[in-house]
């Protein structure tokens, strides 16, 4: 990708929020690896509430995503690893966009974004966990510079999830 990536805006999650992912994700294009289908309303009003909390605690959360004119156009951020199966303690990098704003360079924008801040906040690695076949995430994935370090049995789906790592630590440290 050559061309400049867009301007984007991060943003915690208010509760309005909710009804806003929950409009741009209510089409199954953007479901496919995330249940196959839209989600509930309620789904998406305990994820906002739920990085409002993470943001209070750890300082980072999936954000908002906005774009240059100010629309809620997906989530990109980090979070603890809640399942208890996988990269268990690890912090998550991920990114979900609305189907009109694929392909633009958003979820790169803001990936990194989130990447700047993880470091600012002394975060020393993160993981990014994708499915098989979701070529986009991998995609984005690779142009932060995160690798394919494993893959781990998806406990519900007859599949292995892919783990990519990226370390934040700086690759040399100054002498103070």
């Amino acid at each position: 990708m050559n061309r400049p990536l867009p301007a984007v805006r991060l943003r915690v999650p208010t509760h309005e929020d909710a009804v806003a992912w929950h409009r741009v994700f209510a089409d199954p294009e953007v479901m496919e690896f995330h249940g196959g289908r839209p989600a509930e309303l309620s789904v998406y009003e305990e994820l906002t509430a739920r990085q409002r909390r993470h943001d209070a605690e750890h300082g980072f959360c999936l954000w908002t995503l906005l774009d240059e004119s100010g629309e809620v156009i997906g989530f990109t951020g980090a979070q603890p690893w809640p399942p208890d199966w996988g990269p268990v303690g690890e912090t998550e990098i991920g990114w979900r966009l609305g189907r009109a704003h694929w392909g633009k360079g958003y979820a790169t924008a803001a990936a990194r974004e989130t990447l700047r801040r993880l470091r600012a906040a002394g975060v020393p690695g993160v993981v990014a966990m994708v499915r098989p076949g979701n070529e986009r995430s991998v995609a984005v994935a690779r142009r932060l510079g995160m690798e394919q370090a494993e893959t781990y049995p998806h406990p519900t789906l007859n599949e292995s999830a892919l783990c990519f790592r990226l370390s934040l630590s700086p690759t040399h440290t100054h002498a103070q």
